[in-house]
């Protein structure tokens, strides 16, 4: 069963082109032609552009992962960044105890078996944090890291994973063990010198989790965290680019640094991305919405309510980097820091039909994945 769509602009994930008809089978695309006179096809009116990609995301639909670490609640998930054209998401379990780690990644071997559109993995974002920089991560939760723990991150059925450590509290023997193991392992909520964190370059690590945020500054006589990963040719950083966690000044200064090849456009999105929900309960306090912000009653921020595509307008409008780049920071960047870089990101033949279409506003009208419309705006 074939489907051709006929697009008035899409974007690859090269260039934009004009009048496309684009065919797929059975979730995959088989074929791309541009100067289209096709008038048989389900008609795309807007741009069309690969799917969003989104390595961290806490929450969203009004679930939070980890006081729900259940299919149904990666699920609704999903759902609730579709609507702002994610096609591909790692759900992650923020620092927890053991037993919500195992049920975490039993959900998502779930997942993974059942094909459930929109998971393609799972990112553990901690516990083994440093104290000084956990931000709103549990002190009572962070810990060295144990073999119960490792035998977790090192499963083949969850799909791509993530761990984020404090490389001053996880060794680099172990950070080694982990790539070996197939697990992507980023660097950030750490307070670790500029000779720690490239000694875990060294040894395996590729990424920083949302550069900035609770990791060692640049400074003069010490780079920390912050001037390594802006240095390192070969690292992916994951940007929050919500006008709350960094400033504009700063993002911009990353995006120089590294190109957009490097930068990936994160959500950091906690249970109120779509859904209305303000106020959630969170261990012994409340993670509170206000406008376009998440925060503790105390002032820290906590995780953001930010959407990709948003993520996606702030980038192109506010940080002034053009629409295709800032559209390859949401899903061919994240792609190729995945190992994915044959499968998602751009559309072309080969390619799953994961796709957003989105009007002059960059405003999400509808989402599909695997060639599944998942989100229509006008429905």
């Amino acid at each position: 069963m074939s489907t051709t769509y006929l697009a008035e602009t899409l974007f690859n994930g090269n260039e934009i082109l004009n009048n496309v008809s684009m065919t797929v089978e059975n979730g995959i695309i088989t074929a791309i032609e541009t100067g289209n006179k096709a008038t048989d096809g389900v008609k795309l009116t807007g741009l069309v552009s690969p799917g969003f990609v989104d390595v961290q995301v806490n929450g969203g639909g009004g679930v939070l992962f980890n006081q729900d670490p259940s299919l149904q609640a990666l699920q609704t998930m999903v759902q609730g960044h579709a609507i702002y054209g994610t096609t591909a998401m790692l759900p992650t379990l923020i620092t927890d105890e053991l037993p919500v780690i195992e049920r975490a990644a039993d959900a998502m071997a779930e997942a993974i078996s059942q094909g459930t559109a929109g998971i393609i993995g799972i990112h553990f974002e901690g516990p083994h944090l440093s104290e000084p920089k956990r931000g709103i991560h549990s002190s009572s939760f962070i810990r060295p890291i144990s073999d119960k723990e490792l035998a977790q991150y090192c499963r083949q059925d969850l799909g791509k994973v993530i761990v984020t450590v404090a490389p001053e509290n996880v060794p680099a023997d172990i950070i080694a063990e982990l790539v070996k193991q197939g697990v992507h392992v980023c660097l950030g909520h750490s307070n670790a010198t500029a000779d720690v964190v490239e000694k875990a370059l060294q040894a395996g690590a590729t990424g920083f989790t949302h550069l900035y945020n609770a990791m060692s500054p640049l400074t003069s006589r010490e780079p920390g965290m912050v001037g390594v990963a802006l240095n390192d040719n070969n690292s992916y950083c994951g940007l929050i680019v919500d006008h709350h966690h960094v400033h504009a000044t700063s993002c911009q200064l990353a995006i120089k640094a590294k190109g957009w090849q490097r930068i990936m456009l994160v959500t950091d999105a906690m249970a109120h991305v779509g859904s209305d929900i303000t106020s959630l309960p969170y261990l012994d306090t409340e993670i509170i919405r206000e406008g376009d912000k998440l925060a503790l009653p105390n002032g820290t921020l906590a995780g953001s309510a930010l959407d990709m595509a948003t993520a996606v307008r702030n980038t192109h409008r506010d940080l002034g980097l053009p629409l295709i780049d800032s559209l390859n920071m949401a899903s061919a960047t994240p792609a190729t820091f995945l190992g994915l870089e044959q499968q998602l990101g751009k559309l072309a033949v080969g390619y799953s039909a994961d796709f957003v279409v989105l009007d002059k506003s960059q405003q999400v009208q509808s989402t599909w994945i695997s060639g599944n419309k998942v989100f229509d705006a006008h429905q």
